[in-house]
């Protein structure tokens, strides 16, 4: 059976001083969670662990982001995090500091519904 995708949300989420990749991905990821609601499964009796989750986060360093520890911060269904080339980072001219922005986009998956 195929998995039709039911939600799909953006976030986007920083390390002002750090340069921490990881925490700007999971702040962006709890960005896209905090716009979600998800109250199909009290409606339909499905459980959780029938919803495949999958993260993708968009940062200028890709291998810098730790994507095993954001997948023990999701909350629900079984998830996959993959770090992708993307994001931003600001260079401060007068510090050289560099703000690392991140993108992300969770996606929810279901087993296809259509007998239901």
């Amino acid at each position: 059976m195929s998995n039709q995708r039911f939600i799909i949300e953006m976030g986007m989420g920083n390390d002002m001083y750090g340069q921490d990749y990881t925490k700007a991905a999971a702040r962006a990821i709890e960005d896209a969670l905090r716009h979600s609601s998800l109250p199909l499964f009290e409606a339909t009796g499905l459980s959780h662990d029938a919803m495949r989750v999958q993260v993708t986060v968009g940062v200028q360093d890709p291998d810098a982001v730790d994507c095993d520890a954001l997948v023990g911060k999701l909350p629900r269904g079984r998830a996959q995090v993959q770090a992708v080339k993307g994001g931003l980072n600001v260079v401060n001219p007068d510090t050289g500091n560099v703000i690392v922005v991140a993108a992300a986009s969770v996606e929810a998956f279901l087993p296809n519904q259509g007998g239901r």
